[in-house]
């Protein structure tokens, strides 16, 4: 298996401050006005007009999921999928049981594992790193055959950028300096396995690859699904910590608090706690997610009433699938096609 690129616990120490728990603690950019506006599903559509929209947007000839086939896309509920779909193109096609390479959708999955080892309660250092934030951002490659302290020992892994420290920037060092500073750092890929599946949910199909906090992530759609079903149930403290702590990510934007965002200079979102928040002002609907590099997309709609996927395998995947996923999401809650 090759390593990954640019993939970018217990309280960290006795004696910090810890976080009280709960699920605000809005930034002051902004982002509290445009949660306000934030659009929820039309009540009044039927779930068959919701699912021949989102069918003809993910078959569309014409959009931007034209240009990624094959791909699988679900689209679901609290308790279940409500519509799904398996487009094909080039190569094998996708399935809910095809197992792919998460890459920074592991960046949900290893922030909700904190939260629920802890209870909820984070201290300031644990938000640096689950926000990246933290100045550790020189991660590069990590390979199967490593611990996670081996990983983050690994070529220039764990180089800490003073400069970057408290700014954001998008890099898998900040989850793997705190993976290590949590105590698993011994931990193999699949002793990390167990210790992360034990918290977030036993039986789920998700594993990792590599030890790679923040990007090392493997499983199928149907599994990632329920551990999104799990947030939206509130089964995970994640559910009520979902756009909590929300912070400026773009540079353009706000040069003075962040550095490197893997988004169009065009949109500025923010991040929460190991997830964004999808709230461009002239093209953000308040989504909650966590793209990956090769082409996995995962969302919860802010309202937390429905979740979908786009999920696939590419190279320089990230925005595309993000682009075909939110016109599907769009026309799911909208019922028209798009």
């Amino acid at each position: 298996m090759k390593g990954l690129s640019r993939c970018g616990g217990a309280a960290l120490a006795v004696g910090v401050t810890v976080l009280v728990v709960g699920c605000g603690g809005g930034g002051s950019d902004g982002a509290a006005d445009l949660a306000a506006q934030r659009p929820v599903a039309q009540a009044d559509v039927p779930l068959s007009v919701r699912k021949a929209a989102a069918t003809r947007t993910a078959n569309s000839t014409t959009n931007a999921c034209a240009n990624i086939a094959p791909f699988y896309w679900e689209v679901g509920g609290r308790n279940g999928a409500l519509a799904s779909g398996s487009r094909t193109g080039p190569g094998a096609a996708y399935t809910a049981g095809s197992g792919m390479n998460l890459a920074s959708a592991s960046k949900w999955i290893y922030s909700a594992y904190t939260l629920q080892r802890q209870a909820g309660a984070l201290s300031e250092a644990d938000l640096k790193h689950l926000q990246l934030r933290s100045g550790y951002t020189h991660f590069g490659v990590c390979y199967p055959y490593q611990t996670v302290r081996g990983c983050l020992n690994y070529a220039d892994n764990s180089l800490y950028e003073p400069a970057h420290d408290g700014l954001f920037v998008y890099d898998g060092g900040h989850m793997q300096k705190h993976a290590v500073m949590a105590g698993l750092g011994t931990k193999d890929r699949k002793e990390l396995t167990d210790e992360v599946m034990a918290q977030i949910g036993p039986g789920l199909p998700l594993q990792y690859g590599v030890p790679a906090l923040a990007g090392g992530g493997y499983g199928t759609p149907r599994g990632y699904a329920e551990f999104l079903r799990r947030m939206m149930r509130d089964e995970l403290v994640m559910g009520s910590w979902l756009g909590s702590h929300p912070i400026c990510t773009n540079p353009n934007v706000c040069p003075d608090q962040a550095v490197r965002s893997p988004n169009p200079d065009s949109e500025s979102w923010h991040y929460s706690v190991g997830h964004w928040i999808e709230d461009d002002p002239v093209v953000g609907d308040g989504a909650y997610s966590s793209p990956g590099s090769k082409g996995f997309y995962p969302w919860i709609d802010a309202g937390k009433q429905f979740y979908g996927l786009v999920a696939r395998e590419a190279e320089f995947g990230y925005f595309p699938s993000v682009s075909c996923g939110r016109l599907i999401r769009t026309a799911w809650m909208s019922g028209t096609a798009h």
